[in-house]
């Protein structure tokens, strides 16, 4: 068998793909190694990066940054402090789950329902439409904030609390209250046109055959679109659900614009306040924060690959 031959600007490209693979993963390596050090051990280590932050007397302060993957005495006081002693952080935790799934969940249904008109029924009009919500797509977050704060105002969903939620209440019951309560946040991004954007491109390059070979056997609408567009869209669906997740997980400006009691800030604000404490406890909040969003990324690694590669294609 003849073994291939690798020509060096192939090598090159792969030592240089490795670095960078080395380069973008470095930050999240370390800070769940400085999540276990001790605060005395992170002043140390980096300096004046961190001084006067943690609070302790009498720490020796290094005049150069020495990056440690492994901490010298390993401690998880601060998980402790984070999952156990203090619920602030708990909470800010739940308060950007109950922001992020049902946005996330809402704005698919919303994409499907849309996207398969705008792929069914092409016209005129609706190219229109579409060519709005390119415009809207392209505009940044700080551009449609104002608006969308002065339209909250008006009807009054910027004055929020959790007084809504009811003690002995069904759980969908207080879930909706929760939900309510954050309606300024959650109905601007609800009707985001970024999935229905993506979708319609995807739902366009279906097989208009497949559709007559449907209605040939006597299948409606309803039926097409859940029997043949859903299933040949499964990939591109879950690749923009975990985009989408990502995106508003880490959201600051919309909830602190749009959401003055701060008791219902998601973990995205929160974070950039607890570094004035405890530095370890920071990193220890950070590690947290990524859970979610890592173990989304390895569950759906592959349908993400190929709904973004084959953009929700027919593959032979």
């Amino acid at each position: 068998m003849k073994k291939e031959k690798y020509r060096p600007i192939d090598i090159a490209l792969a030592v240089f793909v490795f670095l960078c693979a080395v380069l973008f993963i470095l930050p999240t390596v370390l800070t769940i190694a400085n999540s276990f050090m001790t605060s005395k051990e992170i002043s140390a280590n980096y300096g004046a990066m961190f001084n006067n932050m943690s609070g302790e007397e009498n720490v020796v302060i290094s005049k150069d940054v020495n990056l440690k993957f492994i901490p010298d005495k390993v401690t998880i006081s601060q998980y402790k402090s984070v999952l156990i002693l203090n619920s602030d952080y708990l909470l800010k935790f739940w308060n950007s789950v109950i922001l992020t799934v049902p946005i996330t969940l809402f704005q698919l249904m919303l994409a499907v329902v849309t996207s398969y008109g705008f792929a069914r029924y092409p016209g005129k009009i609706k190219s229109i439409i579409f060519f709005a919500y390119i415009i809207l797509m392209l505009m940044p977050y700080q551009v449609t904030l104002v608006p969308n704060y002065l339209v909250a105002d008006h009807f009054g969903m910027l004055e929020t609390s959790e007084k809504l939620v009811f003690k002995g209440a069904a759980a969908p019951l207080n879930v909706f209250c929760m939900m309510w309560s954050r309606r300024a946040v959650l109905l601007p991004s609800i009707f985001s046109p970024f999935s229905i954007f993506l979708l319609t491109k995807v739902m366009r390059r279906i097989p208009i055959s497949y559709v007559e070979a449907a209605k040939l056997d006597g299948a409606g609408e309803f039926q097409i679109m859940t029997k043949i567009y859903l299933p040949l869209c499964k990939s591109a669906l879950v690749s923009i659900g975990m985009l989408v997740f990502i995106d508003y997980w880490n959201m600051v400006e919309q909830p602190l614009v749009l959401m003055k009691n701060s008791e219902m800030h998601p973990l995205s604000v929160f974070l950039s306040q607890v570094n004035t404490g405890d530095v370890g406890l920071a990193f220890a909040v950070g590690v947290v924060y990524m859970i979610p969003t890592i173990l989304m990324f390895l569950y759906g690694e592959d349908y993400l690959v190929e709904g973004i590669t084959y953009a929700g294609g027919i593959k032979g």
